[in-house]
């Protein structure tokens, strides 16, 4: 369906007006603070509204781009923006979640929250760009654009470390992308355009398609993050404020995966195949390392840290598995962790707002004091854990079978994962929420505000709802899967019907 209006680009960049009608806000009193927040969240609201607009009009029969804008912008490349079965149900996810953080933050920021909010609002339209964007080089500055607001919400509004860990998150993540970068410009000296529907079709050869693949494996290895590349998130998460660790943990990490759906697969598909037992491997470590490190942790935002990298270990296992279940486990299981992760980071903020800690030692006995926070807390850890009837099941369940119809033994490994991923979310649960009370600061600690309801009720809805009916999220994103694998496949053949011609 066409509008008589570009709907993606409003999507894409109406934050930024929200952010200077924040700016334009005179005096740093109470009452501008407060115009800033309610500006920021009318604004995420409108958007989410439109976003909700794309789904309903989406044609689920077509894999091709859907809503496309295409217009000249600087020589060669253009301004040209669309979305298919993959991109879409991530640009609704990040409009759902951006109202939820705004909301969240209204309590716990408290200086330069005019400040904060342009930073959220500009970090909004950073990542819907990276979805919407169908030209390579729009597609990699949204990428790396969104460093610079996250490097300031950490840097700015998080914990005694915050300069170290923004620093930290900064030089990751930039260094894996400058080898994107170069790769990006040898794609175009190669295929003469940076327009991706036409480089989706374009045969690179064999060999630049492995370091091709190599250069853009470095930026979504270390954004999603995979091992060992992985160290920068934990210290990221233990700083950034809550706000800032839900968009991380919803958002941000997702983007590598994106990428590897959107590039590394349908672009370079013989080092795919290649090296997909690369990935194999990797993704397995992570699954049982991080979750072990879990095990270990005394803070409850790197425990949750290790178990998104344990998690992102699931996705891109059943992503390199390039099977129907494998690819569409991979997207459901990304959007059901950037819920259900978002969620946990929130939780932990109640009791941090509250106590101004989140070592797990302070607390004990919180159902005694706050019964409607442990309800909570309790099925968006077992959504954690995977438990049948939450979202968290599926998209692990569909990873896994992908896996047993292609390695056995990386399934088997990856099922450990599952039994450890129970044993450090339980006994995380069972520490401070069971037990009797014995820290007299909990012994006044009160339970879930009208606000924080109002923040978590729905993605507790959503966790539930997907559970036990996915076909929302299956149906959209199958026709795109299924065109991918048949590309896939159909690249493949064909080098080997090449390799058999040149036998002699």
């Amino acid at each position: 369906m066409s509008y008589g209006w570009p709907i993606l680009s409003t999507v894409t960049f109406l934050p930024l007006l929200g952010a200077l009608l924040i700016l334009l806000l005179r005096g740093n009193d109470e009452s501008a603070d407060r115009n800033a927040r309610y500006i920021a969240l009318w604004t995420t609201l409108i958007i989410f509204g439109i976003s909700l607009l794309l789904w309903r009009d989406f044609d689920l029969a077509t894999a091709q781009f859907q809503f496309v804008e295409l217009r000249p912008w600087l020589g060669p490349i253009t301004f040209h923006m669309g979305l298919d079965g993959i991109s879409m149900p991530f640009v609704v996810l990040t409009t759902l979640l951006m109202p939820l953080t705004i909301l969240s933050s209204f309590g716990a920021i408290k200086v330069r929250v005019k400040e904060f909010m342009i930073a959220f609002l500009v970090l909004e339209t950073l990542m819907l760009g990276v979805f919407c964007s169908l030209d390579l080089v729009m597609f990699y500055l949204f990428f790396e654009g969104g460093l610079i607001p996250m490097f300031l919400i950490i840097g700015i509004w998080g914990g005694p470390r915050r300069v170290y860990s923004s620093f930290k998150f900064f030089l990751y993540t930039l260094t894996g992308s400058l080898l994107m970068l170069l790769a990006i410009m040898a794609i175009y000296w190669e295929a003469g355009t940076t327009n991706i529907p036409a480089l989706l079709t374009h045969d690179f050869p064999p060999g630049m398609q492995t370091w091709l693949w190599f250069a853009f494996l470095a930026s979504f290895a270390v954004k999603l993050p995979m091992w060992p590349v992985h160290t920068w998130l934990p210290d990221a998460h233990v700083e950034a404020p809550t706000a800032g660790s839900v968009i991380l943990a919803g958002i941000l990490l997702k983007l590598g995966g994106y990428g590897f759906l959107r590039f590394s697969i349908p672009m370079f598909p013989l080092a795919s195949a290649e090296f997909a037992p690369l990935i194999f491997a990797l993704s397995v470590i992570a699954i049982v390392y991080t979750s072990l490190v879990a095990l270990a942790q005394t803070d409850m935002k790197k425990l949750i840290a290790y178990s998104s990298i344990a998690h992102m270990g699931f996705v891109t296992m059943g992503i390199f598995t390039i099977t129907m279940q494998g690819l569409q486990g991979g997207i459901f299981l990304m959007l059901s962790h950037g819920i259900v992760s978002a969620a946990l980071f929130l939780c932990v903020g109640v009791v941090y707002d509250r106590m101004h800690t989140h070592e797990i030692s302070v607390f004990g006995g919180l159902v005694n004091r706050m019964p409607l926070y442990a309800a909570v807390f309790m099925v968006f850890t077992l959504a954690n854990v995977g438990l049948p009837g939450t979202s968290g099941f599926v998209g692990e369940f569909l990873t896994l079978l992908g896996a047993f119809e292609v390695n056995t033994w990386v399934a088997l490994f990856a099922t450990t994962g599952i039994i450890l991923s129970a044993g450090y979310a339980l006994w995380l649960y069972r520490r401070i929420i069971f037990g009797t009370i014995t820290n007299p600061a909990l012994k006044h600690i009160k339970d879930l505000s009208w606000r924080e309801i109002t923040v978590i009720a729905p993605l507790i809805v959503i966790t539930i709802w997907f559970g036990f009916h996915p076909n929302p999220i299956l149906d959209i994103s199958a026709t795109s899967v299924e065109a991918l694998m048949a590309d896939f496949k159909a690249s493949l053949a064909a080098a080997e019907q090449a390799r058999f011609a040149l036998t002699p």
